[in-house]
């Protein structure tokens, strides 16, 4: 079913909020488990982290969020749209270097919460944006509903998070009415228009780093064999895997979202005809794991957890990688998708960015010029020297 087939008009419960957009009511619901099946069944069924994503994010990680959903309908033409939003408190220095951070550490000592606001948050809580369909009427009225909805949210900020530069037509009404865009760390793509790896690196990398990332290979396959496996649920090896993914979580510099072990349970038993983890072993052991997403004729790279202890002897950032992309040309694929940061070996890789935007602002009318001004500054990707160095760039 696509997600702007009509369907029976539903019926919410008590605690569901009313609310009215140009296009027709609209609802907050505060639950997966208050939106009609129907409705669950039809969402996101175009995209590839289609509405069973969403309920395993609210299932996994609702002691880090206060998940809630709106319910859009046109009443015109009777089709409906679900657009997931949560409740979080958000440090606004957490997209800033660490030595910008440390100079507000004196302040925070006396003043715990300074520059920690309640946010309410549009979009997916560990992943990119989406609007649930491509339908021309349904971002105006995300943009109705936030604004009725936004003075009862007693949220600080509102924003959009992470929705790639392709909206950015259909958003022009926020960015209109006091929103302002930013670029957000940018994921990266891909795309596997050639035969082989060894086609890849002759024709797409330089001289040096060809040679660079050939000894790192060879690390690899003169150390001990390194066997990879596929799997849809990892739940009998979850505590493998889990505490790879807390080493690679706890070095990064920038970090929202925490999951969970039931994160990585769930989604494979909930959507194993999407789903794939990829795992790494050597003697037995697991060293590395990579959990991706297939859809269409693209590999999406969600989440990587590596082995700290062997992981830097062994090259296995480009260990994996390899044997990800060498799969998806043997399955016929078409683009390999990852998300953001780690931007250095995605340069020399030859990656491109695939730019996300952020729109974002504060709920007061007063101190929203000034939220804006600052927000220029509190963006993560000027911080970043390497995106600059990416053909384009420009594009964020």
């Amino acid at each position: 079913m696509n997600s702007a087939t009509q369907v029976p008009s539903p019926v919410f419960g008590p605690d569901a909020k009313p609310l009215q957009t140009a296009s027709g009511p609209a609802w907050v619901v505060d639950s997966v488990d208050g939106i009609p099946v129907a409705l669950r069944e039809s969402a996101f069924a175009t995209r590839c982290q289609d509405f069973r994503y969403y309920e395993v994010l609210e299932e996994s990680l609702s002691r880090q969020f206060d998940f809630r959903f709106f319910v859009l309908c046109h009443e015109a033409t009777g089709e409906w749209a679900v657009q997931p939003l949560f409740f979080v408190d958000q440090d606004l220095l957490a997209g800033v270097p660490l030595g910008i951070r440390s100079i507000f550490s004196g302040i925070r000592k006396y003043w715990p919460r300074f520059l920690k606001l309640r946010m309410m948050t549009i979009g997916c809580a560990a992943g990119e944006g989406e609007l649930d369909h491509d339908q021309p009427w349904v971002a105006p009225a995300l943009h109705d509903a936030i604004d009725a909805y936004r003075h009862d949210a007693k949220a600080f900020l509102i924003l959009l998070k992470d929705f790639p530069c392709t909206y950015r037509g259909a958003f022009a009404a926020f960015s209109c009415s006091g929103y302002q865009r930013v670029p957000s760390m940018p994921a990266s793509r891909l795309d596997l228009d050639f035969a082989s790896f060894d086609e890849y690196m002759t024709k797409r990398l330089s001289k040096v780093f060809r040679k660079n990332l050939r000894r790192k290979l060879r690390a690899a396959e003169n150390a001990p064999p390194i066997t990879m496996e596929l799997l849809t649920d990892v739940t009998p090896i979850i505590e493998e895997i889990f505490p790879l993914y807390l080493q690679t979580h706890e070095r990064s510099e920038f970090q929202f979202e925490k999951l969970t072990k039931e994160y990585f349970c769930l989604l494979g038993r909930r959507m194993p005809d999407r789903v794939q983890y990829f795992v790494w072993r050597q003697h037995g052991r697991v060293i590395a794991f990579s959990l991706c997403m297939v859809h269409e004729d693209t590999l999406y790279d969600l989440n990587i957890g590596l082995d700290y202890s062997v992981a830097l002897d062994l090259s296995l950032y480009f260990v994996t990688w390899r044997d990800l992309i060498e799969w998806a040309l043997r399955n016929g694929l078409k683009v390999y998708h990852t998300g953001p940061l780690d931007y250095d070996p995605k340069l020399h890789l030859k990656q491109r960015l695939a730019p996300l935007d952020l729109y974002a602002r504060h709920n007061s009318a007063f101190f929203n010029p000034i939220f804006k001004l600052a927000l220029q500054w509190l963006e993560p990707t000027r911080h970043d020297k390497v995106l600059r160095s990416f053909p384009n760039a420009h594009e964020l």
